[in-house]
């Protein structure tokens, strides 16, 4: 989870170095968020030295290519970091450059991961895709403000995108259907992140739009974008993960020696 945040947040780091603005904090907190998601998925693992053998064979799959992406992000994040320490703006800035281009492949490759996970209905649908993209920029960009409150405008920006990115998953998912606990959880989410999520960070950042002289508006609006983000993807990654199982495509129909059309998916539903 925090490695799409920390990825959003070097991208609008970057963003912030070309207009000008202090980059080195938030870049670096970045780097350490990306590093803090790579370790947890370390961890739980059985077999955590076996994950040496995904820069192996990147072609297996989308966790593999993350990991791959990995090894020159943080390279060239520590050259960013030590070129803009020593004072060295245009290597900085191109190492940023290319940090935030890997970011940008990193993020990809997490939300194509839940993709890939077919036998999980909530993760295979197409359109969980855009809303982990745009929710870790959002996360990130979150974040950013607590370091520059004038982002305020961008992260509003994000939040009505990652609003409407939330609702059409939702919407997709009610019509190809998923199992009846994996939609009563999302719908128990979707009120805490219509209020937490996007209602109460809009209205602040809105606020500190008006009211620039107050910047912890701003700090706190991007604060709970970034919070409420993270949580909905732990949600979705966790009690919302709920598999398929066996659907009957044809029952016996008892004392004919046939069968019928049936098709039977205990505990699915449509809505």
């Amino acid at each position: 989870m925090g490695g799409g945040a920390g990825a959003g947040l070097i991208m609008a780091s970057f963003v912030g170095a070309l207009v000008g603005q202090t980059w080195l904090a938030s870049a670096c907190l970045g780097l350490a968020l990306v590093g803090f998601g790579l370790t947890m998925v370390f961890f739980e693992i059985g077999r955590p030295w076996r994950s040496l053998n995904v820069f192996l064979h990147p072609q297996t799959s989308w966790m593999t290519r993350e990991g791959v992406v990995a090894v020159p992000l943080f390279g060239s994040g520590a050259i960013a970091l030590a070129a803009g320490w020593l004072g060295w703006r245009e290597a900085a800035i191109a190492a940023l450059a290319l940090t935030s281009l890997l970011a940008v492949g990193f993020l990809y490759c997490q939300a194509r991961i839940l993709r890939a996970a077919k036998g999980i209905p909530t993760w295979r649908n197409p359109a969980l895709t855009p809303y982990i993209l745009i929710t870790g920029l959002t996360e990130g960009t979150g974040l950013f403000a607590a370091f520059h409150p004038s982002a305020a405008a961008v992260v509003l920006a994000l939040l009505i995108l990652r609003f409407i990115a939330w609702r059409r998953y939702r919407r997709a998912l009610g019509q190809s259907g998923a199992p009846e606990a994996s939609l009563d959880v999302l719908d128990r989410l979707a009120r805490w992140l219509l209020i937490g999520g996007h209602a109460l960070p809009g209205l602040l950042l809105g606020a500190a739009l008006l009211l620039p002289q107050w910047p912890a508006l701003a700090v706190f609006g991007g604060l709970l974008a970034a919070f409420f983000g993270l949580y909905a993807k732990l949600v979705l990654i966790t009690r919302a993960a709920r598999t398929q199982g066996f659907a009957i495509p044809r029952t016996p129909v008892r004392g004919r020696g046939s069968s019928r059309q049936a098709a039977s998916r205990p505990g699915w539903a449509s809505r």
